[in-house]
């Protein structure tokens, strides 16, 4: 079964880029130097940042569904990111590279099945969550931390 891995449009987010930290502030976003690296794992273009890049830190809704698992979390995105990542059948070395969570969603937004792997690892977990006909996408997440990582659904 093939899957489809896409970073996140980057169109809702161009208004921030280039504002004063001042503007940011009130928003609850803050801008980040990136000093270490891996360290700053981008949504948009599903890479860690280079030393030298900004990143900004906000919250994002990635579960939107009326249902008890409803969510929001902390996303860093690259500042001036213009095209989202966009593979089939490839998982972007940001996610192989850390402890991953993915979870099962059906078509109501009600989680069906989760599971942890190291990111090597998680193609089989993809694939197996995927061939539940009641599947309609998953969400991966990095572990450690709880973050939105990506959306993964069907080809």
């Amino acid at each position: 079964m093939s899957f489809r891995i896409r970073g996140l449009d980057p169109a809702p987010f161009r208004h921030l880029y280039g504002l004063p930290d001042e503007e940011l502030v009130p928003r609850k976003i803050r801008r980040y130097r990136v000093t270490e690296r891996p360290g700053f794992p981008d949504r948009i273009e599903m890479r860690d940042l280079e030393l030298g890049e900004t990143a900004l830190l906000l919250n994002y809704t990635h579960q939107p569904a009326d249902t008890p698992y409803r969510a929001s979390h902390a996303i860093l995105i690259r500042e001036g990111a213009t095209a989202a990542y966009d593979a089939v059948d490839e998982v972007p070395e940001v996610i192989r590279v850390r402890a991953i969570s993915v979870r099962a969603f059906n078509d109501r937004g009600e989680m069906l099945d989760a599971d942890l792997a190291p990111g090597t690892e998680i193609e089989p977990m993809i694939r197996r969550f995927l061939a539940d006909p009641a599947t309609s996408y998953l969400h991966a997440h990095y572990a450690q931390r709880g973050c939105f990582a990506a959306l993964i659904e069907r080809t």
